[in-house]
């Protein structure tokens, strides 16, 4: 980290000690009302030093799967830290959450404005005081992500695999689907990054909910990471297959009607293979959406009410070498593996039928 740096173990008057844990919280100033508003944060110290790692969730106020996974790693801690320190955030846009809502209360998306500004508006005073108290503590970062409304996300770690130490995080977290890219302007892992905090994105999942699944994978994923990191003893998890991919594209429909998918999160479809049908309500097909190249879907609407232009399926690309690879690791995988059981949990939210089904 370059640049001045708060030490990890005092926040205000509160003294965390190697070794220990406590709950802490962020002061963000006060409400409409004058009342205090605070992020919470437990600090967790491992007896020996390593490095500082956050782990937030719900940037995005109604993005909530991250808030689950954090919340289990503090109640159940299923593993032995044993050396460095974890800062876990469940909620870090609490003013968001509050209010059932992806945005700040000045209508920002608060990811797209840090590192922010002391002096600035509400969503900059705010990503300034996260960025101060969060980031420049830390060596790493693991930034939790769903789908925004209306959709869900099979799990796809995002980092900017320029970084060699992002490279690293992001291929140890164990994601089958690795996306290259460095992030939008202001986004958060994009400035952690920039400022010396290499930091990767998970996306998983819907908003709204807390699902088995994404929760088990997530936490399996921040293990992993934590072995590479040697803060966690064990070996890490190894996914059935993993892609890089650089490139990704929603698909978009090219008619109003009634939706339902021929693919299901996390599949391989080919090129030129049917992704969804668009009827009328009394069935006559309006048209068809077929995929533009190979690949892996990796984000679906949710919503079978579509119009014309709607994204409904997000498809991250394949070479033919790789499709072929994903397709032999798949077909080899029991049922009972958290692979196909995420799968399945996230089909459970689309219409999915064959073909020639009506």
């Amino acid at each position: 980290m370059s640049g001045p740096r708060l030490d990890v173990g005092q926040w205000g008057e509160q003294r965390v000690a190697p070794g220990d844990s406590m709950d802490v919280a962020i002061s963000l100033g006060r409400s409409y009302s004058g009342v205090e508003m605070r992020i919470p944060v437990h600090v967790w110290r491992a007896p020996t030093p390593g490095p500082t790692v956050f782990l937030t969730g719900a940037i995005h106020g109604d993005e909530i799967n991250g808030t689950g996974s954090i919340r289990k790693l503090i109640l159940e801690k299923p593993f032995a830290l044993v050396a460095g320190t974890l800062l876990l955030v469940p909620v870090v846009n609490v003013l968001g959450f509050e209010r059932h809502s992806r945005y700040l209360p000045d209508r920002k998306d608060p990811n797209r404005c840090f590192p922010g500004s002391a002096e600035g508006s509400l969503s900059s005073r705010f990503a300034s005081v996260v960025f101060r108290e969060i980031v420049t503590r830390c060596d790493y970062g693991i930034d939790l992500h769903t789908a925004s409304l209306r959709r869900t996300n099979f799990p796809n770690v995002r980092g900017d695999l320029t970084i060699p130490e992002v490279e690293r995080l992001a291929r140890a977290f164990g994601c089958e689907v690795v996306v290259d890219s460095a992030g939008p302007q202001g986004a958060f892992r994009r400035e952690a990054c920039k400022a010396g905090c290499p930091t990767i994105l998970l996306e998983a999942g819907e908003v709204w909910k807390v699902e088995p699944a994404v929760v088990e994978y997530t936490l399996r994923g921040v293990r992993n990471v934590l072995i590479e990191l040697g803060m966690v003893e064990g070996r890490k998890t190894r996914p059935p297959y993993q892609v890089l991919v650089k490139q990704t594209r929603w698909l978009r429909s090219p008619e109003g009607g009634f939706l339902h998918f021929h693919v299901a999160p996390g599949e391989l479809v080919r090129k030129g293979e049917r992704i969804a049908t668009v009827s009328g309500l009394l069935g006559a097909e309006h048209a068809v959406v077929d995929a533009t190249r190979t690949g892996i879907v990796v984000g679906m609407t949710t919503l079978p009410a579509v119009g014309p232009g709607d994204a409904i399926c997000h498809l991250a690309y394949l070479t033919k070498k790789e499709a072929l690879r994903v397709d032999r690791a798949m077909s080899s995988l029991p049922d009972h593996h958290l692979h196909e059981r995420m799968r399945e949990d996230l089909a459970s939210n689309v219409m999915v039928s064959g073909e020639d089904e009506d």
